[in-house]
């Protein structure tokens, strides 16, 4: 089984005692320090040693980075296209330090690149640099920053980089988490919390998973056999057909009904794809989020969004939503009076108290960027999974 692999980020010259420690305290866990100056970083030829490093951040599991008095090398300008400015511009709140991207130090750009591959990270400023962070966000208004000398930082020109990193960190929409530290000690008593932390998630997880697992399978095996109960006791085969229609198809059917937008009869009994009925909907993208301050649901949630920006909140995962589309592909192909049979016996048992907290589909007329920043909603929005139907073309 292959190690862990833990990048530690941070400048080498002034901290080269606290990584040599760090080195021994990752070993020591088991698992694989990469590290730059004990040749962890395999060394492209035909690249700068700054894009080497870069790359080879996203071979690693997660990243620590060590942010103290000094700023580092600046990268070159070829370092840049390892990276998505404007994917690390939306991830942080405060981007002021993105504003001259040609003036990032390589560490700098080692942890953009975490945060752009979604690798967990662990940050730590030594305390000094935190107070005078402090002073700083006090007085960068003000015209005599530039005549305020900060006793942490070795460097008085680079304070304000080395500052506005630490806002781009703080202000992350995830992953932001930042821990001061004045001893070695300080670092090694929170790794060691959170890992441990981290193992027993995990190990929690996996059994509720495995719990979770066998009351569905018993719950699927019980909904079979009465389901086989009911359909033998029908007999016309049209009305068979029907019911296994409306068994089949309840949970797409009910899903749409739910949308409660105009005509939405119409649109399901259409031969439209299934990304065709959205955009009937004005519903442009699909977003995950686990965050349970959207709404009462307490599971994963996506938004809906529309193009107006208003969005729907739904309580299923996007897995769910993807079995759905299966679903629509085999309905959407049925003859229309079989259709319009499958909707009429579902619509007979749909509930339809517009009140009632088990709904699966909920509309919320807000912009959804106002209502996330009112709400201070973190988005964990997974992007091999956003949706973009505005730019499917029609088929």
């Amino acid at each position: 089984m292959a190690n862990l692999k833990i990048f530690v980020s941070s400048t080498s010259y002034d901290l080269g005692l606290l990584r040599s420690h760090l080195r021994s305290f990752i070993s020591n866990f088991g698992y694989e320090p990469i590290m730059s100056e004990y040749s962890d970083v395999l060394y492209n030829p035909t690249l700068h040693t700054h894009t080497s490093c870069v790359h080879e951040v996203s071979n690693c599991d997660c990243l620590i980075v060590i942010i103290g008095p000094r700023f580092g090398g600046t990268i070159i300008p070829k370092a840049l296209t390892t990276i998505d400015i404007a994917k690390a511009k939306a991830s942080s709140l405060s981007t002021k330090l993105l504003e001259s991207p040609e003036k990032l130090s390589i560490t700098q750009l080692e942890v953009i690149k975490a945060i752009e591959d979604r690798i967990p990270i662990f940050t730590f400023v030594d305390t000094k640099v935190l107070h005078d962070h402090n002073v700083y966000e006090k007085n960068k208004l003000k015209p005599i920053l530039d005549q305020i000398d900060f006793p942490s930082i070795e460097k008085k020109e680079t304070a304000v980089y080395i500052f506005e990193f630490i806002n781009f960190l703080r202000h992350l929409t995830e992953n932001n988490s930042i821990q001061p530290f004045s001893r070695i000690e300080d670092i090694d008593s929170h790794l060691r919390k959170q890992w441990s932390g981290l193992l027993q998630r995990l190990l929690f997880e996996q059994r509720s998973k495995l719990g979770e697992e066998r009351k569905f399978d018993f719950l699927t095996k019980q909904i079979e056999d009465i389901k086989t109960a009911i359909l033998t006791t029908i007999p016309s085969d049209e009305l068979k057909e029907t019911a296994k229609g409306a068994i089949h198809f309840r949970g797409v059917i009910e899903f749409l009904l739910n949308f409660e937008v105009p005509e939405i009869e119409k649109i399901i009994l259409s031969n439209k794809k299934w990304e065709e009925i959205l955009l009937d909907m004005e519903i442009v993208s699909l977003d995950q989020t686990n965050d349970s301050r959207l709404s009462s649901f307490s599971r994963p949630q996506v938004v809906f969004l529309r193009a107006d920006n208003t969005f729907f909140i739904t309580r299923y995962r996007i897995e769910i939503l993807q079995r759905m589309e299966l679903d629509w592909e085999a309905f959407h192909i049925l003859p229309q009076n079989r259709k319009e049979a499958i909707l009429a016996a579902i619509k007979d048992a749909f509930p339809v108290d517009s009140e009632n907290n088990l709904k699966s589909v909920r509309y919320i007329n807000d912009n959804f960027e106002n209502y996330a920043i009112k709400y201070e909603i973190i988005e964990e929005i997974k992007e091999d999974k956003i949706i973009n139907y505005a730019r499917r073309p029609k088929k």
